[in-house]
């Protein structure tokens, strides 16, 4: 278990894919270095990873390559769930035999009570690291996940973005009562009013490490006005283009080698109008062309 909490910046790192649709080894160790960089408190592998799509061998390829390049400079997370219990157990101790700080589970679709809390802790009782919680779309609400902490000695993080998000946060920061720590997600969408709320962290998306750092530190030197301001002009911009501009934007930057996802994606290209205001965000943001280098 980690001495102090963890709390901060923790960007979903992106999975980069060559023209092949093979891992791209070199942009994931860009993007890890970048965001190191960038001053961000530590890392996640999860759902924007693109975790899902990738085998079994190469979950555990990328979290190796994340693993051995950060070479313990932050605490990383990976999201080891799975709608069977028994599967979700075997991820998450393939994840802490590798070396990760923590794991993160989505609670199964259509679960009882019951079954959530025996799920939790069939995992805690699998590892020797912290949990966390994923809350999104279907709420687990803070009565039950401080029911399930309670009961599972490892449960000790929320990420929590199931909407409304900013309520979600405070319900659960309100339950949690010192025994979980709270973070939010969603793209950061809700960063300003989850602070508010008692929030510790959130995991956005790669793309703007610098500008939630930046956020985030901020608010932590009590500048609410001056981060409010951050998030407005710095984040919120791509927030409303909408789309998965994320690998796009650190194409532009040179971090990654190619803006690919795999197929199928779940967002159509931007039509003509929003190419152009997304081009007027990224132009506006210092964020150019990709120049290959």
């Amino acid at each position: 278990m980690t001495a102090e909490p963890m709390r901060g910046v923790f960007p979903i790192l992106v999975t980069p894919f060559d023209e092949r649709d093979r891992i791209d080894e070199d942009s994931l160790e860009n993007l890890v270095d970048y965001c190191i960089d960038a001053g961000v408190h530590g890392f996640g592998i999860a759902y924007a990873s693109e975790i899902p799509k990738l085998t079994e061998a190469e979950r555990l390829q990328v979290c190796k390559i994340i693993i051995d390049r950060t070479a313990k400079r932050v605490p990383i997370v990976v999201t080891t769930g799975s709608p069977a219990t028994a599967v979700a157990v075997q991820y998450s101790r393939q994840a802490a035999d590798l070396g990760v700080d923590a794991i993160m589970s989505l609670p199964p679709t259509g679960a009882t009570a019951k079954q959530h809390r025996a799920y939790f802790k069939a995992i805690s009782d699998a590892v020797d690291i912290p949990i966390f919680f994923l809350e999104a779309g279907d709420a687990l609400g803070g009565p039950l996940m401080r029911q399930i902490a309670e009961e599972s000695e490892n449960l000790r993080y929320a990420k929590v973005e199931s909407a409304p998000a900013p309520h979600k946060v405070g319900e659960a920061v309100e339950y949690s009562a010192g025994l979980f720590t709270v973070m939010g997600g969603a793209s950061g969408t809700h960063l300003i009013e989850e602070l508010r709320r008692g929030s510790q962290g959130t995991m956005p998306w790669p793309s703007l490490p610098h500008a939630f750092v930046k956020t985030w530190d901020q608010w932590q030197a009590g500048d609410e006005e001056s981060a409010q301001q951050t998030w407005l002009q710095e984040i919120m911009p791509v927030i409303r283009i909408g789309g998965l501009v994320h690998k796009e934007i650190l194409y532009r930057q040179g971090i990654i080698a190619t803006p690919r996802f795999r197929e199928p994606t779940p967002a159509l290209p931007l039509d003509e109008t929003t190419q152009r205001e997304f081009d007027q965000v990224c132009e506006r943001l210092g964020i150019g062309q990709h120049t290959p280098g």
